[in-house]
């Protein structure tokens, strides 16, 4: 095979090419402990139906994951939680009280950093132990000196919570196990941020001197020597006298040997030229870029946002302000409570002597807060709206050259480059452009009109040159956040690579609101890591190949090596704790060992400027039995994994029309592959082991990400990416809606997202990861004392669902005034509703707008289905009189949507029985 290809930028697509392989058993370890790696990454030449999953980089646990067999250590022996209760919400009535059990809000957001501070370390916590147990691992002389940690059957077979795995359980034939319908594979969230944190050690890692791996808690020991033996490749390894012991309890000591995850944290900075700086130079600088060319009303909007924005940083945060329109304005605050700005041309990047004019200057264009908080709001103040009779879309707009001009702000003047002394500040440096339009002016710009002879030779000229932009910043530790608002087309998949390349976010917003500047204070906050590498290492018999996130497959240069290292190396931009990589893994051959292991190795810098290294180890069993196989099968997890496969190809619209014909398949197959033949019938029973799954994939294909609720293609493709490199949680929200019922006395009941859900006399909160939806029925809007409680305890609900999500998702409430609740998207057209939708704060929904539609539209249609299905999938219905049941049913209007029951019979397969 020919060597690797080098290195891709984001957005490409490699394929790891699999060595023919046969069903042939694996060898004995003992026999063949170090197998031959395999064989470089290359291009994918083509897809079959069901694809071999690509290498593409693009970019938690939900109560129904189902828990592993046995305690957890981290967790003092409670296993992954199933469910946890809602807090009481303080709203009138009364608090709001769950009847069942909530779904945790999304991938929680906090300001604190990515990890633990390196000053406050809890000590190791040590497992309960038993007495020794012999291991067997194919090595006959060591199988009475060979010591785990741990019995195996305290160490659990589930994985840490910054782990999630579609099965709890792998099967051991290789024909079995890869079927691609279905898949196999794991959400890792490197960044996320838990109570209580992994274990902190302070020491270097021991290491397998063979494959890289790190020591941990489902190693053999050699009692006498210390040696252990790597989980990876079997070989052993000293640990210079460390684990010598006279039982396997004093092993436990060692929190790497008595955690599956830990962090090794280097506090003291061992790279050249580094110098320690101040608390106030620590504070990564931040510069906002506003677009200037927006009209009145926008402006308006914005200028509220910014003032709000402001007033809620740190007094230690420095802040820079540029503006962009024709030219650049870049304000210097070193004029109290005065707006002023140097201004450089837009239609060029700025030259040097340009910028060392500026930079040299007597200008001061970053500030700590507390010392330039009334300049910022006298220079939001000052601004104008756009005054020239020019369309939104057609106005000059300069983004590229100020987002350059800002990147070379943060650099700042020689004082910071001083006998060859590089200042870092802690984390990323942050660049968060506030845009209202495309870039239309000077570099990385495109042409004002589609119908500009040259539009696709200068827009594939700007897209290269904004990826280059992103990549220039995130070398200088810049995060570049575009946060969009208004209804002008920004050309999102020209400015998309910019934040892309530098791990950065882009967000869509209706307008400027409260939505806009919500997300603007948790860009803002975010902590984040940088220089950040995730090293994925697995048993041999174990195959990566695909892995979906923020990141690209690092270069063999810019991370360590070691003679027998076949694990995957992928460079992240950043490391939040709202991002996650999905991996697609395979069987290389039939499987002989009762487990396999997985290493997942996050190393990066927080913004204290400590060296982290997290370790986290997994250790899954190994089945015969399809049916031991099925009852581990993490639905939630599975249909997030198919979903981001299935998104991945869906790069437009045209696509995503073919994709809904793929998820058709996939129900199919799997019902034939793990399902039963229906008795004298050519219907088979979809698996009951995984009965929500067809559901959760029937919301997919209807749902914003391959459905039509999504007009402009803008949108879909910020979807798509924010998808793609999403949490578990806002993954799942954003794939299956959860749907809230309120009651009296302020409790709230949760129910399954289908259109029973909208009875005249409740109220209803759906959340849809981005969206979140409050609705109120007829009956109860009628009564204005009943309504404005529930409204009041939904909108609380509402936001404390999305609280800590970022992006923080759009939360909109309207009432329904006459007797028909129902309205429903058909075939891309929508059709009118007998209904009224009352304003909620500053959102407008008007009669048949798309906020309304995108309600109901959102809900599985299940009002034709016959009433004991109906009872079945939706039990509240029980409580309700014949005469309400009849009023329900009458409110819905005719349309040929199929119900979730209609699709799966129209597969030819029975629908699966409600769990």
């Amino acid at each position: 095979m020919s060597n690797p290809p080098p290195q891709p930028s984001l957005g490409y697509s490699i394929s790891f090419s699999s060595p023919s392989q046969s069903d042939t058993p694996s060898p004995d370890p003992a026999k063949n402990a170090m197998p031959p790696p395999p064989p470089p990454p290359s291009v994918s030449p083509g897809q079959s139906r069901f694809p071999p999953p690509k290498f593409q980089l693009d970019q938690f646990p939900s109560p129904s994951v189902k828990t592993p067999n046995g305690p957890s250590p981290a967790s003092g022996g409670g296993g992954l939680k199933t469910g946890s209760p809602i807090p009481h919400l303080s709203t009138p009535p009364g608090p709001p009280v769950f009847t069942s059990p909530v779904r945790p809000a999304a991938v929680p957001f906090r300001a604190s950093p990515v990890t633990p501070q390196p000053v406050a370390f809890s000590p190791a916590a040590s497992l309960p132990t038993s007495s020794p147990v012999n291991f067997s691992n194919g090595s006959l002389e060591l199988d009475h000196q060979l010591s785990n940690v741990t019995d195996d059957d305290a160490v659990p077979v589930g994985e840490p919570p910054y782990v999630l795995f579609s099965a709890h359980k792998v099967l051991k034939q290789k024909k079995q196990a890869n079927v691609p319908s279905l898949g196999f594979g794991a959400l890792v969230s490197p960044g996320r941020e838990i109570s209580p944190g992994p274990q902190i050690i302070q020491r270097d890692p021991h290491r397998c001197h063979s494959c890289g791996a790190y020591a941990n808690i489902y190693c053999n020991i050699l009692l006498g020597s210390g040696q252990w033996q790597c989980v990876i490749c079997r070989e052993l390894n000293g640990s210079e006298g460390e684990y010598i012991a006279p039982s396997k309890e004093d092993l436990s000591n060692f929190p790497e040997l008595a955690s599956p995850m830990v962090d090794y944290v280097q506090t003291v900075n061992n790279r050249p030229g580094f110098v320690p700086v101040s608390d106030s130079r620590m504070s990564a600088p931040l510069v906002l870029v506003i677009d200037e060319c927006l009209d009145e009303p926008h402006l308006w909007h914005l200028q509220s946002s910014l003032h709000a924005f402001v007033d809620s940083l740190p007094p230690t945060t420095r802040i820079g302000i540029v503006l962009y329109g024709r030219t650049v304005s870049v304000y210097d605050f070193s004029e109290e409570s005065v707006a002023s700005a140097d201004v450089l041309p837009g239609d060029k990047s700025p030259c040097q002597e340009s910028l060392k004019a500026l930079i040299y200057g007597t200008g001061i264009y970053l500030s700590p807060m507390h010392a330039s908080l009334p300049v910022a709001h006298a220079i939001f103040s000052s601004l104008r709206p756009y005054k020239l009779n020019i369309p939104e879309a057609s106005r000059d707009r300069c983004l590229g050259t100020a987002v350059e001009v800002a990147l070379a702000i943060i650099q700042g003047p020689s004082a910071d480059i001083s006998r060859g002394v590089i200042k870092r500040s802690g984390g990323n440096s942050r660049i968060i452009v506030c845009a209202g339009g495309p870039n239309t002016y000077g570099p990385g710009s495109v042409p004002h009109s589609f119908s500009h002879p040259n539009y696709a030779h200068l827009e594939k000229t700007a897209l290269k040159w904004m990826e280059h932009l992103g990549q220039e910043a995130h070398r200088h530790n810049t995060v570049v956040d575009i946060l969009c608002a208004g209804q002008c087309p920004v050309r999102v998949p020209v400015l998309q690579p910019l934040a892309k390349a530098s791990g950065g976010v882009f967000v869509l917003h209706d307008d400027f609101g409260e939505a806009f500047g919500v997300n603007l204070q948790r860009a803002s906050t975010r902590a984040a890591g940088s220089r950040g590498f995730l090293a994925i290492r697995c048993s041999d018999d174990i195959l990566i190949t695909q892995v979906v996130g923020p990141g690209e497959e690092a270069h063999v240069d810019t991370h360590e090596t070691f003679k027998n290292d076949t694990s995957l190396y992928i460079q992240m931009p950043s490391v939040e704790e709202t991002q996650s990589f999905s991996l697609s893994l395979e069987n290389k051959r039939d499987i002989r060992t009762e487990y396999v292991y997985f290493q997942f190795t996050t190393q990066f810098l927080n913004v204290y400027q400590a060296d982290i290294s997290r370790v986290i180890t997994v250790r899954l069993p190994t089945v015969d039995s399809v049916s031991a196989y099925l009852e581990s099968v993490q639905e939630e997890v599975a249909a997030v994994l198919i979903a981001k496969r299935t998104l991945l190809r869906a790069k437009n619209s045209s696509d995503a029309i073919d994709m809904r014909s793929t998820i058709d398949e996939r129900i199919k197959d799997i019902a034939l592959k793990y399902g039963s033949q229906v008795p004298k019938s050519k219907q088979y029973r979809f698996p009951k082991e995984m009965s929500l799954l067809p559901e959760h994939l029937f919301h997919l294909r209807r749902g914003p990400l391959l459905g039509n609720i999504v007009g402009h293609e803008d949108e879909r493709s910020v979807l798509r990416n924010l998808f793609l490199n999403a949490s578990f949680d806002l993954s799942l929200r954003m794939v299956a809606p959860r749907c809230l019922m309120h009651r009296e006395g302020g409790t709230f009941e949760e129910l399954p997202a289908y259109d029973l859900a909208m009875q005249s006399d409740a109220a209803v909160v759906l959340d849809h990861g981005t969206d979140v939806f409050i609705w109120l029925g007829a009956e109860l809007a009628a009564d204005e004392g009943k309504s404005a409680a529930a409204l009041a305890a939904c909108r609380t609900l509402a936001e404390e669902l999305s609280e800590l999500r970022f992006p923080a998702p759009r939360i909109l409430s309207f009432k329904v005034f006459f007797p028909c609740p129902a309205f429903y998207f058909f075939f891309g057209c929508f059709l009118m509703p007998r209904n009224e939708v009352e304003p909620n704060d500053s959102i407008v929904k008007q009669e048949g707008s798309s906020q309304a539609r995108y309600f109901v539209s959102r809900l599985i249609p299940a009002h034709k289905d016959p009433p004991y299905e109906q009872e079945a999938r939706f039990p509240q219905l029980r409580t309700l009189t014949i005469e309400q049941r009849t009023k329900l049913k009458s409110s819905f209007i005719s349309f040929d949507d199929p119900s979730f029951c209609e699709w799966v019979r129209s597969l030819r397969v029975v629908p699966p029985e409600p769990s």
